[in-house]
């Protein structure tokens, strides 16, 4: 079982930085792809950025690459999203992800994930 839990969202002006942070628990194993989605009001969930904690090129979506940078820190068990140059289209709540089957494959799809953490919410106004 893997327990996640998300925290460093607020509010800030188009332009601004956030970084936010999810703290893991739980069994290694399961956890050896993360990533980051989002979820605005009335539209559905979209992939962010995901990586492999054993060590792979990030994968990004289009409309954060550039912007945002996916991390983590495997001794504090934590990864990071930081997120700049933020617009208004960036609102939305956030979601740290994991899973552990199919070895390396860390792909950015929701599908795919069986663990979730509870969110943080990003408003980000112009």
């Amino acid at each position: 079982q893997v327990h996640l839990v998300e925290s460093g969202g607020g509010s800030v002006q188009a332009g601004g930085s956030l970084r936010l942070s999810c703290a893991a628990s739980g069994s290694t194993y399961s956890r050896n792809c993360m990533a980051w989605f989002r979820q605005a009001p009335g539209k559905e969930r979209e992939g962010v950025a995901a990586i492999y904690t054993g060590g792979s090129v990030p994968v990004y979506s289009d409309s954060v690459k550039g912007r945002f940078t996916i991390s983590q820190d495997n001794a504090k068990n934590t990864l990071y999203l930081q997120m700049n140059s933020l617009k208004p289209e960036d609102t939305a709540m956030y979601y740290c992800a994991a899973k552990g089957k199919g070895g390396s494959w860390c792909p950015l799809d929701e599908r795919f994930f069986p663990y979730w953490g509870q969110g943080t919410q990003v408003t980000v106004s112009s």
